[in-house]
């Protein structure tokens, strides 16, 4: 296993080692002594999953107080745009989002600690997304971010007249809004 730091300090890109032959491929999706050796700490409570077809954006979606989470996120089929907005009132790159492309081909995981909101587009004409989660889910505690914020200026990778997104995500506020 491979760990990529990105520009913003704690939200790094796994890349699992894959084990591939003539019948398909194998390999750990997540092995505790492993990842915690490679230094994933986070203790994983929650496994969730969603599928969605071409154009989706789901996010930026993020859980608040001692509800927040910490999310290891990876694609089963397809390929989707994977982003993650610091939200983090010390750091440095507050307000700063990097992205990354998963796809059931590269196998990529993408780590998005607490203090992160998240977000992701479909890229094909389905995807199965997997995460997993440090944190139970309370709906109370619920927090988001617009995805189209110009301050944060996303590229979803999606035409506007293709993206799919939720009404409840268009009512998000934009970051100069937001109240964590």
């Amino acid at each position: 296993m491979e760990i990529i730091k990105t520009p913003i300090k704690d939200l790094v890109i796994i890349k699992p080692r894959v084990f591939n032959d003539a019948r398909g491929f194998f390999y750990e999706t997540y092995n505790e002594v492993r990842y915690q050796q490679a230094g994933v700490t986070e203790k994983f409570v929650q496994d969730n999953l969603s599928k969605s077809s071409y154009g989706v954006i789901r996010g930026l979606h993020f859980q608040k107080g001692e509800y927040s989470q910490a999310k290891l996120v990876s694609v089963v089929v397809g390929a989707v745009y994977d982003v993650a907005v610091d939200l983090r009132p010390d750091s440095p790159t507050y307000g700063q989002w990097y992205g990354v492309e998963l796809t059931a081909e590269n196998h990529l995981q993408f780590l998005v600690p607490r203090g992160f909101a998240h977000g992701f587009s479909v890229l094909s004409q389905e995807a199965i997304f997997t995460y997993k989660c440090d944190n139970f889910y309370h709906q109370q505690a619920e927090g988001g971010l617009r995805f189209d914020d110009p301050s944060l200026n996303i590229d979803w990778r999606i035409p506007s007249d293709k993206a799919l997104v939720s009404d409840k995500d268009y009512i998000l506020p934009f970051l100069k809004d937001l109240t964590l």
